[in-house]
């Protein structure tokens, strides 16, 4: 069974607070599952979508994506992988689309230790420049952080000072030093289906020590997919089950929750409308 089959769908949490998807990689998902995704989405109260960019390739694409679908919304940036490819050309097609109304945000930028498909100092070089972009567009930035959490921290701390929009560290896996460090910089922390596994205990506690007003909703789909559809795809409207999850960690009501991580999510990506 996938998991766009109705009887799926018409078993997932439905609540009369809108949902707001702040990471997840529309262009990732096969040709024929993207309207069906955005339609499931706007299905079960997902108001509005952030589809990510994350290599020179697909800059273009998620706008064109963004432009497609009222609901969804598009960010510009390189993810640390690519970090080698990052270039002048690529620098000045990221500072071009920064302005175009449906780019709400710089990313996925950051560093990756873990993989280093890009060397590090290609990385932090690729991180800090886009960093700049985020200032001079005015715009905040959604990072990328696996077990690189000192230099993570050095670079926040020396950078955000300049940065009045600050963001997102999406995906949050990293310790609890940084989720600090972080959080009094004045970044929001975003948590997906991780902490619907089993072996993500130090997921859920840094989730339950932080603030519900830095906490933003995601699926990262079509990865990371949530209990109990792990191993299939993941896709936008499987967002409530990874609300419900965190409002149990925070013990707090799921609608209660919900008004606030809209607010949150509007503060950060569309302030002017918040």
């Amino acid at each position: 069974m996938r998991i766009f089959d109705s009887a799926i769908v018409d078993a997932l949490p439905r609540y009369t607070t809108p949902l707001i998807e702040t990471h997840c990689h529309l262009d990732y998902l096969a040709n024929e599952d993207l309207e069906r995704a955005v339609a499931l989405a706007a299905q079960v109260g997902i108001e509005r979508l952030i589809t990510i960019a994350v290599t020179p390739d697909n800059l273009t694409t998620v706008v064109a994506i963004a432009e497609q679908f009222e609901s969804v919304w598009a960010t510009q940036g390189v993810h640390p992988h690519d970090a080698k490819l990052y270039n002048v050309d690529v620098d000045s097609q990221i500072r071009d689309s920064a302005a175009h109304p449906k780019v709400v945000a710089i990313g996925e930028i950051g560093l990756d230790y873990h993989y280093e498909d890009s060397d590090r100092n290609a990385q932090i070089a690729a991180f800090t420049a886009q960093l700049e972009i985020a200032i001079a567009s005015d715009l905040p930035v959604v990072i990328h952080s696996r077990d690189a959490d000192q230099d993570m921290a050095d670079i926040l701390k020396e950078m955000a000072p300049g940065m009045p929009r600050k963001g997102v560290i999406h995906s949050f896996t990293s310790g609890q030093a940084l989720a600090e460090t972080a959080l009094e910089l004045g970044f929001y922390l975003g948590f997906n289906g991780i902490i619907t596994f089993k072996n993500a205990a130090n997921v859920r506690d840094i989730l339950a020590l932080t603030p519900t007003q830095r906490l933003l909703l995601e699926t990262d789909s079509p990865y990371l997919t949530p209990v109990p559809f792990r191993g299939k795809p993941n896709a936008p409207h499987l967002l409530g089950l990874v609300a419900q999850t965190m409002a149990a960690i925070k013990e707090i009501g799921e609608e209660e929750l919900l008004q606030i991580i809209n607010n949150n999510s509007q503060a950060l990506f569309w302030p002017r409308h918040s």
